[in-house]
């Protein structure tokens, strides 16, 4: 028996700093949006902050959430838009999507929301969180974000750039005072 037939799982290491080699200059990876014409197409800018509001420049995130384009029959389990982008010296990254929908499932009612997993240097794990979009009336109906305190919800919810309908920003507070809400999955 070789010395490589003995190793055993050893826990997990810090994440990252290596995302570079994973990500490309290929911007199609940050775009859920396969029909350039869609009428619904949106952008959701993402900054990754650390504890003291600095920018992290090296961080990766994957966004995820059911998809609008999907013609499927209600009886299938509904798809998913995915997408992934490093984070730039400003420690943003911008995500062109179509408009995530309200849903009904048999856990109930949630509002339109997109899926975001964070890797970066220094976590032991990646960091799960969601994005909502103000203004959504659903809201008050989520499931998923009655969980979430209410003084806590703001962390979560992206706002409109400058009044415009399809562009959103939100900042990610990786720590202090206005930390976004991180789920435990």
């Amino acid at each position: 028996m070789s010395d490589s037939d003995n190793r055993v799982a050893t826990p997990s290491q810090t994440v990252g700093p290596f995302f570079a080699f994973g990500l490309t200059t290929d911007t199609t990876l940050s775009s859920l949006v396969r029909d350039p014409k869609a009428p619904t197409r949106s952008t959701l800018r993402l900054r990754v902050l650390d504890g003291s509001g600095a920018p992290v420049p090296d961080a990766m995130i994957e966004i995820w959430h059911s998809d609008p384009e999907d013609h499927r029959p209600r009886s299938t389990r509904p798809s998913r838009a995915f997408g992934r982008a490093g984070t730039d010296a400003d420690g943003s990254c911008t995500f062109e999507l179509l408009a995530p929908q309200a849903t009904v499932g048999p856990e109930g009612r949630e509002a339109a929301h997109v899926n975001l997993c964070i890797f970066m240097r220094g976590l032991m794990r990646h960091l799960y969180t969601r994005v909502y979009f103000a203004g959504d009336s659903d809201l008050v109906q989520d499931r998923v974000l009655a969980l979430v305190p209410e003084d806590r919800r703001a962390t979560l919810v992206a706002q409109r750039v400058d009044g415009s309908t399809s562009a959103w920003t939100l900042d990610i507070h990786l720590q202090g005072a206005q930390e976004t809400v991180f789920f435990d999955l």
